[in-house]
């Protein structure tokens, strides 16, 4: 393994473990029960002083669920970019590298997503149906950072000449960015705790998704060599 790759995936490793210890620390440092129905969540000062200065807000609860289909759209392009490669090059093995390993890349973030909807860490800070809900982590935060940011290293590699179109993608993908970390906290329908994990969580991802970009580059370049 060369050392661009060997470095991402220390980082990789770095950033999950921390994901595993900050979520060791949400369910056993200051937990108290100051969500509904007496529900108890970890780091409770911080989380109520968050809560009670922000409130909740159901614009920005629409505006971050709206987000998230802007992510599936991203999904689905890629797809269809992918699909389209493949009835031109009739052969999976001619798809672009890169296309397939996000096709991957997509599909464990998903399952993640699915997992964290049923793996109950702590409950949310508001009832939305008539029972408690997961709310640890944001997985819908964590689906959208992950979808926008490897959506614009795709940009960066098949627009690279097209530097309006890339200035573009840019300033989109990361105001979607930034609208749903800040938006979902305001929304008030996950604590602090919540989103700062989804945060640590869809950073290893990236990485992971880098240290195995990397790795194929580099395996190509030897085969090259």
């Amino acid at each position: 393994m060369q050392r661009k790759s060997r470095l991402y995936f220390i980082t990789t490793g770095i950033l999950f473990l921390t994901f595993i210890v900050f979520t060791i620390l949400v369910k056993t440092v200051d937990v108290k029960p100051i969500g509904p129905r007496g529900s108890e969540v970890g780091f409770a000062a911080i989380n109520r002083f968050f809560f009670q200065h922000l409130g909740t807000s159901r614009f920005w609860y629409v505006v971050t669920s709206w987000l998230g289909f802007v992510a599936m759209a991203v999904i689905f392009a890629f797809a269809i970019l992918g699909l389209v490669q493949f009835i031109r090059r009739r052969t999976l093995q001619k798809v672009d590298e890169r296309i397939l390993l996000l096709g991957g890349f997509y599909f464990v973030i998903l399952i993640v997503y699915a997992i964290f909807e049923f793996l109950v860490i702590n409950y949310r800070p508001v009832i939305l149906t008539k029972e408690l809900e997961a709310s640890y982590p944001s997985s819908h935060t964590m689906l959208i950072i992950c979808v926008m940011v490897t959506a614009m290293m795709q940009l960066h590699y098949y627009l690279k000449e097209k530097r309006g179109w890339l200035t573009a993608g840019d300033a989109a993908a990361v105001l979607v960015i930034v609208l749903t970390v800040v938006g979902r906290l305001l929304s008030g329908v996950h604590w602090f705790t919540d989103i700062f994990a989804s945060m640590i969580l869809s950073s290893a991802f990236i990485a992971l998704y880098v240290a195995a970009l990397k790795h194929i580059e580099e395996k190509r370049e030897e085969k090259d060599c």
